[in-house]
């Protein structure tokens, strides 16, 4: 190999990764970003971050061991990475579903349906009737 061709091969390596690391830069922006306007106050003054942090503080104590236990099934489909975030938010969901029932427990029923509604509507045809 001449030192042209060398030259040439470094040339496209250094544009491959510069395309590289401009690709990964704008997906973690991506995701930042959403994760941003889901920290902006809404009209009530509290953001949804923050109505998913209260429905859970509120329904704490309402969570058996079996309720947990299912959650924790019912979330692992998800990759390992968003896992955690997917767990909060659909916890935050069936809260919210317990409260405006008046529940005193968590139930299979209030789970089920906060994991519907928790759920992005793109997984819904993923369900199966059982």
């Amino acid at each position: 190999m001449g030192v042209n061709n060398l030259s040439l091969i470094y040339d496209y390596f250094i544009v491959f990764w510069g395309f590289l690391l401009i690709g990964a830069m704008a997906i973690g922006g991506f995701f930042m970003f959403r994760k941003f306007l889901k920290q902006l106050p809404k009209e009530d003054g509290k953001s949804d971050m923050d109505w998913q942090e209260h429905y859970i503080d509120q329904t704490r104590h309402m969570w058996g061991e079996e309720e947990l236990d299912f959650l924790e099934e019912l979330v692992t489909p998800v990759p390992e990475l968003f896992r955690d975030v997917a767990r909060r938010s659909i916890a935050g969901k069936i809260g919210e579903v317990a409260l405006r029932r008046e529940a005193t427990t968590i139930t299979e029923e209030i789970i089920i349906e906060g994991y519907i509604i928790g759920t992005p509507k793109r997984d819904h045809k993923f369900y199966v009737n059982v």
